[in-house]
């Protein structure tokens, strides 16, 4: 296992190794921090097709040495024609398929509004082509299948089989892909070779997006070509927590942002520097419970919101909500929204630049739907909407959907900066918990505070109950405690994909760099 990586120059930490020396590269060809996340970014959306692409969201946590931190939001609206009556008679929005495909992907948009602030940040940028080189080389020449992949499209060729395109672009020669075959996209190259050329703008208002559009209309979806005109991403303001160890960054919606950052404000007011596993396991999720109220009571499109939810993290309102953590019994909660397979990637590069990031498909290969001669999977973000025309997350043409997506960093009082995050819908707020509290409050290192075992609060895949899931290197005398207070806990495997892939960077005040991947992952910490 690789232990905490040390430098001075630049480093990376990605779920899938190739990404992280895709960074590393650009960072060794005088790129920043921006433009090696970029790298990565493509690179990730090749080699880790289950988790994320082209046809997904992303969103975006960049912390300069100095001033102040820019979020950008990447996410695609609903489409013009996506409107409750399309699915009348439905109980829920269908999970694959073309009407599952019902927001535009904003990920490609979010790479054009980081190179964006990339030049305002200064210095001559790389030429796009350098950027997507290696993952246009990944896509044409083929990288091998990770048991990940092998395992996810196994899992969910039932589901996915049928859906246009899947088969031709997934499977191997009819076949389900092994872990450690050659895995080729040549539509999928020949997109990004066609975005290196044509500039990132043609996958909304040039010769791509009017590919894309032609294959929406013919598959049914309910996008149209004016939806990805209409597509930019937004620059943000980040939703800011005041910590005893510093000051915590977050997205703002639609993003649970919120919920990683009420966790980490109600355990402030906990006794966790000195917790063992139980209380430390216990008050994470007593307070998480507790977030996801916020999160379900709140969150919807910014524009629709009817609360400031930066007041929801002010002290006098977090004061109230830590009051309601009771250590010896487990507060009854609802039911959470679920997991989603995500990929969180850091890069810092030797001017102290940091960006969190985070780029998704929604469930594993989304909507299932490849749009025909691009080798682009299109994300099924929008089933989080509601076909209640009461619901706050109700459906309606050009609404953001609910995300789970939220990437997090960190100024400390002692000079240090911290990007870190994970995959995994309901588990990403509990994960980030579990690694801030580990490494920051408690004081163990950062690749410990990653490896170490964790849990998870809620559903996973193919599951209706909403247990505390526990990592089997947990204690059984810890499991014992937590079953005492009225936890109803379940064993997952010792080193689990369920809890996410995560991964950290610290940025120490001397300016070394160190980093921690995720065994449960494919990756790696790269520096140099």
């Amino acid at each position: 296992m690789l232990h905490s990586n040390f430098s001075p120059q630049g480093m990376a930490v990605t779920p899938h190794h190739l990404a992280s020396q895709s960074a590393l590269a650009v960072l060794r060809d005088g790129g920043n921090a921006i433009e090696a996340m970029v790298a990565a970014a493509a690179s990730i959306a090749v080699v880790y097709p289950h988790m994320n692409g082209l046809g997904g969201d992303g969103f975006w946590l960049i912390v300069p040495p100095q001033g102040e931190p820019v979020a950008i939001d990447a996410s695609g609206r609903a489409g013009a024609l996506a409107d409750l009556s399309r699915y009348a008679g439905q109980q829920q929005i269908p999970i694959r398929g073309p009407q599952a495909a019902l927001t535009v992907a904003g990920t490609v948009s979010g790479w054009q509004e980081a190179l964006t602030v990339s030049r305002d940040l200064g210095g001559t940028p790389l030429p796009l082509p350098r950027l997507l080189s290696d993952a246009i080389r990944y896509a044409s020449d083929g990288i091998p299948v990770t048991a990940s992949q092998a395992a996810a499209t196994a899992g969910k060729y039932a589901e996915l089989h049928a859906q246009p395109g899947f088969r031709d672009t997934y499977l191997m020669s009819g076949e389900l892909p092994r872990a450690g075959q050659r895995f080729t996209q040549p539509a999928l190259a020949a997109t990004l070779r066609h975005l290196s050329e044509a500039g990132l703008e043609s996958f909304y208002r040039g010769a791509l997006a009017e590919r894309l559009a032609a294959g929406m209309a013919t598959l049914g979806m309910p996008i149209v070509a004016g939806d990805l005109q209409q597509q930019r991403a937004v620059r943000t303001m980040p939703l800011r927590l005041a910590h005893r160890q510093g000051e915590v960054f977050n997205l703002a919606p639609p993003t649970q942002g919120l919920v990683s950052l009420a966790i980490l404000g109600i355990t402030d007011r906990l006794a966790m520097a000195n917790a063992n596993d139980a209380d430390t396991v216990h008050r994470v999720v007593e307070a998480t419970k507790l977030a996801f109220g916020l999160r379900d009571a709140h969150i919807t499109d910014p524009r629709q919101l009817r609360t400031d939810i930066a007041a929801l993290l002010h002290g006098e309102h977090l004061d109230r909500l830590a009051a309601q953590v009771c250590d010896r019994q487990a507060l009854p909660w609802g039911a959470g929204k679920g997991p989603g397979d995500t990929v969180w990637m850091g890069v810092v590069d030797r001017s102290g630049l940091a960006v969190s990031f985070i780029q998704s498909l929604y469930h594993e290969f989304g909507s299932g739907v490849v749009l025909p001669g691009t080798g682009i999977v299109w994300q099924n973000r929008g089933a989080s909407f509601s076909l209640d025309p009461t619901h706050l997350l109700a459906l309606a043409p050009g609404k953001q959907p609910f995300h789970t997506l939220n990437p997090a960093a960190a100024r400390l009082r002692d000079g240090r900066v911290m990007v870190w995050g994970s995959m995994g819908g309901d588990g990403q707020p509990q994960t980030q918990a579990a690694i801030f509290t580990r490494h920051v409050v408690q004081g163990l290192g950062l690749q410990e505070a990653v490896s170490a075992p964790r849990w998870l609060l809620g559903r996973t895949w193919g599951q209706t109950s909403d247990s505390l899931k526990l990592e089997q290197r947990f204690s059984a005398e810890t499991a014992a405690a937590l079953r005492a207070r009225g936890h109803d806990v379940e064993w997952l495997t010792p080193f689990s994909e369920t809890v996410g892939h995560a991964g950290a960077i610290v940025r120490h005040p001397d300016g070394m760099l160190e980093g921690a991947w995720d065994p449960r992952s494919n990756g790696s910490a790269a520096g140099y």
